[in-house]
């Protein structure tokens, strides 16, 4: 299986962006080898032995967070826009989308957590936040707006069961078509948005 790194030696990244700096790379896959539905997806998250999380966003400081499993009733309720839903450990979930780890093997095995996916109507995501850990994010169906910040503050918004940041100051702005990769180093501020629904791994 071919590297998401489009011809990119895996020195080069490893060397100048690995846990250093973000890197897009448009195109870096066939978004048709990304196996899974939004139905399937949300299938998932009514098992009860899934990790899932619906995330809606009420208002700029006003954000809600579920925790699976769900049922019918859960989406049946779900405004028309402004909500995602995310699944965890898909890999171990479906060996279609662990064979997908596979494009990553120029890291060490051990710093590879999951395969996490997420589904969002038009405007949904999980707000401005930071990772502490290195983030490969593969648009799958559907386009996302993805805002990386500028160092600065972490101040959170209070009274959340999110860690959303108070400040973002916006140093990039892309949006991701299907098949783009975005690569983010621990500690970056980003904030994705759907554009439309979209799917992203």
């Amino acid at each position: 299986m071919t590297s998401v790194l489009k011809g990119m030696a895996s020195t080069h990244f490893i060397a100048n962006y690995g846990q250093k700096q973000p890197l897009l790379i448009r195109g870096a896959m066939d978004p048709t080898r990304l196996p899974v539905s939004p139905d399937e997806l949300a299938g998932l998250a009514c098992e009860p032995e899934v990790e899932s999380r619906l995330v809606i966003e009420h208002g700029p400081a006003e954000w809600q967070v579920a925790h699976g499993p769900f049922d019918e009733s859960d989406f049946a309720s779900l405004p028309e826009a402004h909500w995602t839903l995310l699944v965890q450990d898909v890999d171990k979930l479906r060996p279609d989308v662990g064979d997908l780890l596979g494009l990553f093997d120029f890291l060490p095995g051990w710093r590879i957590d999951d395969v996490m996916i997420s589904f969002a109507t038009d405007q949904g995501g999980v707000g401005p936040h930071r990772d502490a850990y290195d983030v490969f994010l593969i648009q799958g169906s559907g386009r996302r707006r993805w805002r990386l910040g500028r160092p600065g503050r972490d101040a959170l918004i209070p009274g959340l069961d999110l860690r959303i940041l108070a400040e973002f100051d916006t140093a990039h702005d892309w949006i991701l078509e299907p098949g783009d990769l975005l690569y983010l180093p621990p500690g970056v501020a980003h904030w994705g948005t759907a554009v439309g629904d979209c799917m992203t791994y």
